[in-house]
């Protein structure tokens, strides 16, 4: 359930920009595909998990500084209105793109589909990629990564949006839960290099789930 630390230096600017896509991705493959029996307790662990990991020293994307007095990242109350069953709709004739980051390093993706989905009584649609290095690995060959803008950007939220990640499913249901939404690594850290939110998939509302902008602890 950890990420993968890379020990060749020409791997080390790929780990650094891809580590907030690898969460959550060595267990729970069904989670995306089947409604959990409590989803409550998934979106509490799914918290549990994360704190843990950037209390690690090993595996935390926080300076020493911030980490050594780590107790918990701040989280929207769970809320499952936040989590929807989409209609993904596949684009394999898709072609991969360079998708920009917070440095002059670019992601290689590709658009893998279009989740359709109707959130407080609006239909929305986001755009769900597929990295073409990290696929080359075999545990992440299903992996999908959803990165998104809201109206809480900049306020509530980090300001330059959120990531969620996602396994591709069987059929053509995807489940999206919000509270599960992370911020990149460069949120906490600007050693990191991760990819920027195409525009495509700003939200017009605010999305009050996942993980709030950090505060260092007595800031």
């Amino acid at each position: 359930m950890k990420p993968t630390l890379y020990i060749v230096l020409a791997v080390i600017l790929f780990s650094t920009a891809c580590k907030e896509k690898k969460k959550y991705h060595d267990s729970k493959k069904d989670e995306i595909t089947e409604a959990p029996t409590d989803a409550l307790a998934d979106i509490l662990e799914f918290q549990k998990e994360l704190n843990e990991e950037y209390k690690d020293p090993e595996t935390s994307p926080l300076p020493d500084r911030y980490r050594k007095d780590f107790e918990s990242l701040d989280f929207f109350d769970p809320d499952t209105t936040y989590v929807v069953q989409a209609r993904l709709v596949r684009t394999p004739e898709s072609l991969p793109f360079a998708m920009p980051t917070t440095t002059d390093r670019t992601s290689k993706n590709v658009v893998y589909g279009i989740a359709h989905f109707t959130l407080f009584g609006k239909k929305r649609q986001l755009e769900v990629y597929q990295d073409q290095e990290l696929m080359q690995q075999e545990k992440y060959r299903d992996y999908l990564f959803l990165p998104f803008t809201d109206d809480t950007n900049d306020k509530e939220t980090y300001t330059g949006g959120r990531y969620i990640d996602l396994r591709i499913p069987e059929g053509d249901v995807i489940r999206i839960d919000f509270n599960k939404a992370y911020n990149p690594y460069c949120a906490y850290n600007k050693k990191y290099s991760c990819p920027i939110v195409p525009s495509i998939n700003a939200i017009d509302t605010e999305i009050r789930a996942g993980v709030k902008a950090f505060k260092p602890k007595g800031k």
